[in-house]
């Protein structure tokens, strides 16, 4: 069924994100069947539903590039709050071996929630631990209900503790009923075309919780089926140490050894590569979502994204699993990555023009979505309406400048032209009984702990 147009009337501001660079005042936006189909000054609004954004900039929806929804259910639990990486996934991981379905489908929904009205239409998932019966298409059917366009990746851990792992083994998986199982949501969910509402991609956890073997073979399996490739990568002097004293090289000698450079793999963090690891990233097109405040939560370090982005290196945001970050602003994680280039590098290290950019084109590229990511003619009406009369605005010389003076919330959210949030709030399923639901769950699990 055809949708009805929609007119976006007198924007103040339209921040394009397109190869120009453009910034346009006082602009109407045309949708058409999910798709932008005009853009300029008095288009005619006959047989559109009509959305005054006279107080509002509009810009592409955000792109969260790396997130564990699961976690929602886990935020802020007591002796994982203060503790470095591995420290925090032992606390954890007991407590997420007795989630299952249920836990995994409400999670979601309330982290892809979170992620909508920060500004967010297009969110990756690594789920890489399947207990209970849980299975991806959990996230799949959150996201649905959602109405957010969605990547999940078939995540995987396959070396517990006995075999000198990090996670439980009752928490891994047989590499062999991993990769059938790959092929197994690929074959139902993944779209490849233009204007999909899911991709799905291949996620191996990381080098400490799968085997070289198995790194090998899903590359070898997601380039046969022709989707993308994603894993935890360089996160902080642990992972560095853990990769040097069991595989004798650093991280990103490690990825490329086994096939995970190139223009159809990104890696989460990617906190201490160094310059030869940058340079490799960047010649081979390797993506990189950068994850500021779950790296400062876990103490992981500032990622060098100013040296990746003078390189050519394409780097995208991502929150990380709320049990990591406790937020899931996608807005929040632009401004934190602004201002920890700043710390490291000096007040003119990122600008907030450019940080927002790479939370929505720079992600939308790293996750190969380029029908996303921009206000463009033809691209798809994934679009953020922010309020800027209000009082986190006040007072603002450049209401253009976001990450600076706010807002924090979106006011309208659009997906495929479909509104998502409207006037703050979620329209598309019902938010309060999911945090009832939510609520319930997490009780149960805290009290079992």
């Amino acid at each position: 069924m055809t949708q009805t147009d929609i007119l976006i009337r007198n924007a103040r501001t339209v921040l394009t994100m397109d190869d120009a660079g453009a910034e346009l005042a006082n602009t109407d936006i045309r949708i058409r069947d999910g798709v932008i189909a005009g853009i300029g000054p008095g288009l005619d609004p006959a047989g559109a539903e009509v959305i005054d954004a006279a107080r509002h900039v509009v810009t592409p929806g955000l792109v969260n590039t790396h997130h564990h929804l699961y976690q929602t259910l886990t935020r802020a639990v007591p002796g994982g709050q203060d503790a470095l990486l591995f420290g925090w996934l032992k606390t954890l991981y007991p407590i997420w071996s007795r989630f299952g379905p249920e836990e995994i489908f409400v999670s979601a929904q309330i982290g892809l929630a979170e992620l909508a009205l920060s500004g967010c239409t297009l969110s990756s998932d690594h789920l890489y631990l399947y207990p209970n019966g849980a299975r991806l298409e959990d996230t799949i059917h959150a996201a649905a209900e959602v109405e957010l366009r969605f990547h999940p990746t078939r995540g995987a851990m396959s070396i517990g503790e006995s075999a000198g792992g990090l996670p439980p083994d009752a928490l891994v998986e047989r590499e062999a009923a991993i990769l059938e199982d790959c092929i197994r949501v690929i074959d139902a969910f993944h779209d490849p075309r233009e204007g999909a509402m899911v991709r799905v991609g291949v996620a191996p956890c990381s080098p400490f919780s799968v085997s070289r073997e198995l790194m090998r073979d899903a590359a070898l399996l997601a380039r046969d089926k022709g989707v993308m490739l994603h894993t935890h990568l360089a996160e902080n002097d642990e992972d560095i140490a853990y990769s040097e004293a069991q595989f004798g090289c650093r991280p990103g000698q490690y990825a490329e050894d086994l096939g995970w450079t190139g223009e159809d793999v990104w890696h989460a963090h990617c906190v201490k590569l160094d310059g030869a690891e940058i340079d490799l990233f960047a010649r081979s097109r390797t993506g990189v979502a950068h994850c500021p405040c779950s790296n400062c939560r876990l103490g992981s370090g500032i990622a060098p994204v100013r040296a990746m982005r003078d390189a050519g290196v394409r780097v995208g945001l991502g929150v990380d699993g709320s049990a990591s970050n406790d937020a899931g602003s996608l807005v929040g994680e632009a401004r934190q990555a602004m201002l920890l280039q700043r710390v490291a590098r000096g007040a003119d290290a990122m600008s907030a023009r450019e940080a927002l950019w790479i939370a929505t084109r720079g992600g939308a590229e790293v996750l190969g979505r380029f029908d996303c990511g921009q206000v463009a003619v033809g691209k798809r009406a994934d679009l953020a309406l922010w309020d800027v009369s209000g009082i986190e605005s006040a007072g603002s010389w450049d209401p253009a400048a976001l990450l600076l003076a706010g807002p924090t919330r979106v006011c309208h959210l659009l997906v495929e032209g479909r509104a998502v949030v409207r006037d703050g709030r979620i329209v598309s399923f019902d938010l309060e009984q999911a945090i009832r639901n939510q609520t319930r769950l997490a009780g149960a699990l805290a009290e079992r702990a």
